[in-house]
This record gives C-alpha cells, sequence and structure tokens, in this order.
C-alpha cells in the first residue's frame, strides 16, 4: 500500500490497547514498523469473545512488545447490565451493525486506564486500533479522540505546566484516514500469514477434536473481516465454523 504521512513519526514507544483482534494486531504491526517500542495493554471486561485474551498473549510476543499487562476489569459485565450484547446478554449476535452491540463508554474506559499505565511508564502517545470505517462507533471517531485528548490533558494541567507530567497524545489510524484493509496489508506485511490467527469473532468455539478455536464466520464482527481481506485483495485463510 502506498504510504501516508502520520501524525505519529516523532515519537519512538507507544502504550497501545491490544484486544487481540485484527485491528489492533495490525495497528501494533504498524507501528513497530515506524520504529516504536510497544507497550501493550488488553482488558478482561467480562466480554463473551474471551478467547481474544489468549491471542492478544501470543501475538504480544511475536510483535516482540517491551511488555504486555493484561487488567482484570471484569466488574464492568455487573455494572454494564443488559445494555449491550456483547457481555450481558446471550441473546444472538447480529450479521449486520446494531447498536446493541456497542458496549457504553467501552473505549473511554480503556484509554482513561492506558493513559494511567502510560503516565506512570513516562511515556506521552496512547493508541488504540480505530481505522477510517468505524464511523457507527461513537467513541471511535477521531473527534471522540482529540476531545478526550483534551480532557486528559485538563484533568493533569497543573502537573504538566510543572513539568511533572508529559502531555499525553492520542491516536488511532482513523486519525489518518486509514481503512481497516490498508492496516490489515501492514499486519500482512510484517506477519504473514499469522496475521490470520488474529481474533475478529464475538462468538467462536473450539473443536474438541483439534483444540482450535474457530471463528463463527457469521457476527457482525466476521464479516467485517471477511470483506476488509476481501478488500484487501488477499486470501483468507480464517478459521471459520461457517462461510
Amino acid at each position: 500500500m502506498k504510504e501516508k504521512s502520520s501524525s505519529i513519526h516523532n515519537f519512538s514507544e507507544a502504550v497501545c490497547i491490544f484486544s487481540g483482534g485484527l485491528d489492533s494486531i495490525s495497528t501494533a504491526a504498524y507501528l513497530k514498523k515506524m520504529g516504536l517500542e510497544l507497550y501493550l495493554i488488553s482488558f478482561d471486561y467480562g466480554q463473551r469473545a474471551s478467547n481474544e485474551l489468549l491471542v492478544a498473549k501470543r501475538f504480544s510476543k511475536l510483535l516482540k512488545s517491551k511488555k504486555h499487562e493484561i487488567i482484570n476489569i471484569s466488574f464492568l459485565k455487573t455494572l454494564l447490565g443488559k445494555t449491550n450484547i456483547l457481555t450481558g446478554s446471550r441473546s444472538k449476535i447480529p450479521s449486520t451493525f446494531d447498536y446493541s452491540i456497542v458496549v457504553p463508554l467501552r473505549n473511554t474506559i480503556f484509554l482513561t486506564l492506558a493513559s494511567v499505565w502510560a503516565t506512570s511508564l513516562n511515556i506521552p502517545l496512547v493508541i488504540y486500533g480505530a481505522h477510517s470505517g468505524d464511523t457507527r462507533y461513537p467513541d471511535c471517531r477521531p473527534s471522540f479522540t482529540r476531545s478526550l485528548e483534551k480532557l486528559l490533558y485538563l484533568s493533569e494541567i497543573d502537573g504538566i505546566k510543572m513539568g511533572i507530567r508529559k502531555k499525553l497524545h492520542i491516536w488511532s489510524p482513523a486519525m489518518d484516514n486509514i481503512s481497516k484493509s490498508e492496516l490489515l496489508l501492514i499486519g500482512y506485511e510484517i506477519l504473514g500469514d499469522k496475521i490470520f490467527q488474529s481474533w475478529s469473532c464475538y462468538l467462536g468455539s473450539t473443536d474438541k477434536k483439534t483444540n482450535l478455536s474457530k471463528h463463527c464466520g457469521i457476527c457482525e464482527s466476521c464479516m467485517n473481516r471477511k470483506q476488509a481481506i476481501l478488500n484487501a485483495g488477499l486470501e483468507d485463510k480464517t478459521n471459520y465454523v461457517s462461510h
């Protein structure tokens, strides 16, 4: 793909939210390609797709991250109640976008916690994998990202002015208008076919004979994954239960 000018070229390290999904792994690969040292942070928030955390752990090693933290905030499942179907329901997950799959304030929580860690590490850059196609999710839009960055600045403005804290910058591929398929091509360039071992599925299952986890192939996230791979012109080597 044609290289795009990025607003993070001047940074040398970053704290990156790392779900184990196609977008977060490709984003981390992009950062690695740019020469940034990676500090990865994943969250157990009571999600039904808990398999993603095992995948995140494996890929953190493949990408040679400096450190990888998996933070247990599964108590959120109780607080979230029935607000969404990714944590609080056994309802069928749709194959097309529905607002029931939006977890309230999820990226606000993740980015705030990641920012606390970044502050303790004295790293001024926090990153998450929202891309230009994530327009239906309010907490993936650049307007949200810029607003949260400003809020974090105001929350530590005195420490920043005194030189005790560094001003935090939040970035996502969406900020530079990078699409899901463009991200995927970068991930593929760095990781090859291993990128297909990333985890996108909201459900999934494990084959009892082989002990291999399979994507369901029909949930909204699996459908987005398939479309991105098709758009990228790659052969889809994801392990699906259903095509």
